[in-house]
């Protein structure tokens, strides 16, 4: 079966069925595995009595064996579902399902929505904490809502387009090596003073593995922007043009821009993590006081832009 078919039906299992949770709790989830990996690196290897330089070879040798231990264990498993045909397609798709975090992200987005409806600003601040890393207590209502919405945007982009991109290039290799060099630079990859060397090479690759898929990932929330019934896709294409440049981060600003535009908002700009305010640029030149009925009109043209996706596996499958 081809890749791009395979990539349409898990994406139809993820929909459908999200996170096997019944099964985690019984055996480990790929990106746990990866981030124990990952952590013993980390504690055995980033020594901080060693200088700078050290440090950072020993980071890049550690994102090293992480991606041949992932990209091995993608050939093995692949191998194995290659001997068993047709079951072994579903297998993988299968496995490209739980890799990919369509129905994760829309549920975890929607329990800010839903937060505001069951206990308020509180309640939606306590689920926003569990998506972003800014400070919940500093979000009032619009903030809280813009933060969700940016998490859409750009898990979007990290959490559903990277993964299936690299899964068309690499097969189940590249898609469990792109999934453990996301994971590193979510573990190590921040300019923290124990990370700020070592941690170098995993934000740096995962920025260049990045790089394609959040420019396809704007592209494609454009294209969902036409269906959406009051979605703006002109605002969102001269917000892509005009402000993705300027993010902080050489990726984000593309998907969230796009974001921004579609939905006549404006995402981004000053942000406070851990009690220090970033000064970045803002995407978009709509309303900033966003509303809980935002994030459901997020969630709306997260779900058309995970249907467009699934439209270019079908064009990539008929090529």
């Amino acid at each position: 079966m081809d890749r791009a078919v395979i990539l349409l039906i898990g994406q139809a299992i993820d929909a459908l069925t999200g996170e096997p949770d019944a099964l985690w709790r019984r055996v480990p989830h790929p990106v746990v595995l990866a981030g124990r990996l990952i952590d013993a690196l980390d504690r055995r290897w980033n020594l901080e009595d060693e200088p700078p330089s050290r440090r950072r070879d020993r980071g890049i040798a550690a994102v090293l064996v992480l991606l041949l231990a992932a990209a091995a264990s993608g050939a093995l498993i692949g191998g194995v579902l290659d001997r068993l045909a047709l079951l072994g397609d579903l297998l993988e798709a299968a496995v490209v399902g739980i890799l990919l975090a369509q129905r994760s992200l829309h549920d975890h987005v929607l329990a800010v929505a839903d937060g505001f409806l069951t206990d308020g600003l509180a309640g939606a601040r306590r689920a926003v904490a569990a998506i972003v890393g800014r400070d919940p207590e500093a979000l009032d209502e619009a903030g809280v809502c813009r933060a969700a919405i940016e998490s859409a945007a750009e898990n979007f982009a990290d959490g559903v387009v990277a993964p299936a991109f690299w899964y068309l290039v690499g097969g189940l290799p590249g898609l469990l090596a792109y999934k453990a060099l996301n994971t590193a630079d979510s573990m190590i990859g921040h300019r923290t003073d124990r990370h700020r060397h070592f941690g170098w090479a995993a934000a740096r690759l995962d920025d260049l593995a990045n790089w394609l898929p959040a420019r396809l990932s704007a592209a494609l929330a454009i294209a969902a922007a036409w269906t959406l019934p009051d979605g703006e896709p002109a605002a969102a294409w001269r917000a892509v043009r005009r402000d993705a440049d300027r993010h902080r981060s050489v990726n984000a600003g593309w998907p969230e821009a796009a974001f921004a535009g579609a939905l006549g908002l404006r995402l981004a700009g000053p942000r406070r993590y851990h009690g220090a305010v970033v000064d970045d640029a803002w995407m978009g030149d709509g309303r900033v006081e966003a509303t809980p009925e935002d994030i459901r009109r997020a969630l709306a043209l997260l779900a058309r832009s995970c249907l467009a996706l699934a439209v270019l596996a079908v064009l990539v499958a008929a090529a």
